[in-house]
């Protein structure tokens, strides 16, 4: 795992072909989110996967949270990379959706599917 300056741990486990994802590009992510507890996966909380259903945003406008805008920022179109997101870069002191508890740490394995502009 490569930790960058923010404090975003991240591993490309299948690296893309297609297109870079850049700040200003509407990407489309398959994704699956777990609890980081000690260091291990822990209780999963949401999976665009087992809803069949790709999640769509504009990387680097804040619609997510910060863990994903500089995470997804790099990847190509077809690539695998596992996030460990601590709170600041994730939903903090106020966790979310009474799934996510406040200060939590979070694992995310995410598949850039599209990329377009940017």
């Amino acid at each position: 795992m490569q930790t960058t300056t923010s404090g975003l741990q991240f591993d490309d486990v299948v690296i893309g072909k297609g297109t870079v994802a850049k700040a200003g590009a509407e990407v489309a992510v398959h994704y699956t989110g777990w609890l980081w507890k000690n260091g291990a996966k822990g209780t999963k909380f949401d999976s665009s996967k087992d809803r069949n259903e790709p999640f769509e945003f504009s990387l680097g406008a804040g619609q997510v949270i910060a863990g994903w805008d500089e995470g997804v920022q790099g990847m190509l179109v077809g690539g695998k990379r596992t996030l460990v997101i601590p709170p600041q870069l994730g939903y903090g002191a106020r966790g979310a959706g009474g799934v996510i508890p406040p200060n939590a740490t979070l694992l995310f394995e995410v598949e850039l599917l599209e990329a377009r502009g940017g």
